[in-house]
């Protein structure tokens, strides 16, 4: 079973993936987590890769789909849940032609529903667990929030330590990853229609407001 998931960032989006990892057994793969792999490999593509990122570039999209495709295919066995890509109109479009190219299925499309305002909210009040970043801890929602230990707030899972990322408390970065997410023309809400107009994947849109297991449970109705 092969799965692309889409949320904009606070949706709870890499706390799910982690969750249907867990539950079947696949491969959660984080569209960073590519780069990092081919960079840390000394691949030729993560050479070419890094050449863009030193650079603050973008790495254009025919050394990013390969990558992509590289990695899925490792994961062909499994099944996997690509979190983090595409991210543009234009590559829904690419990864839709590779993967059709690469004989690669995909199953289901999840898209996790929720108003900017909310996400932005999210964003500002989540806490990072040292240990596992999927791990779900946030200052505003009691059913998540954070334990105290010693004076100091910790992981409501593990009891590690919590940071918060820098971007997260920058209003700019947060408004600009979301003008790239909400954007229906060519940003990733044009990529979500794309696959919802041109796919035969089973389309899977729940609404990411309830609890962390409300929208859990949503997703697993519609999966096998």
């Amino acid at each position: 079973m092969n799965i692309l998931a889409f949320g904009p960032n606070g949706s709870g989006k890499g706390t799910q993936g982690a969750i249907i990892k867990e539950k079947y057994g696949m491969d959660h793969i984080e569209s960073g987590a590519i780069f990092r792999e081919h960079i840390k490999g000394g691949t030729e593509l993560g050479k070419k890769a890094k050449e863009y990122i030193d650079r603050g570039d973008l790495v254009p999209d025919d050394i990013t789909i390969p990558m992509v495709l590289e990695t899925l295919g490792k994961s062909k066995d499994k099944g996997w849940i690509l979190d983090g890509f595409p991210r543009s109109l234009a590559q829904a479009e690419a990864l839709d032609k590779a993967l059709k190219d690469s004989g690669m299925t995909l199953d289901y499309v999840l898209e996790i529903v929720l108003d900017r305002q909310v996400a932005k909210e999210r964003i500002m009040g989540r806490r990072l667990c040292a240990n596992d970043p999927n791990h779900p801890n946030h200052i505003a929602f009691d059913a998540i929030k954070p334990v105290e230990k010693d004076g100091k707030l910790v992981c409501r899972v593990c009891g590690g330590e919590l940071s918060t990322r820098a971007d997260d408390q920058d209003e700019d970065a947060i408004n600009k990853r979301h003008g790239i997410y909400y954007d229906d023309k060519t940003g990733t809400m044009a990529a979500v229609n794309y696959f919802k107009n041109n796919s035969s994947a089973k389309i899977i849109s729940v609404d990411g407001g309830p609890s962390i297991q409300e929208v859990s449970e949503a997703i697993m109705k519609e999966l096998p």
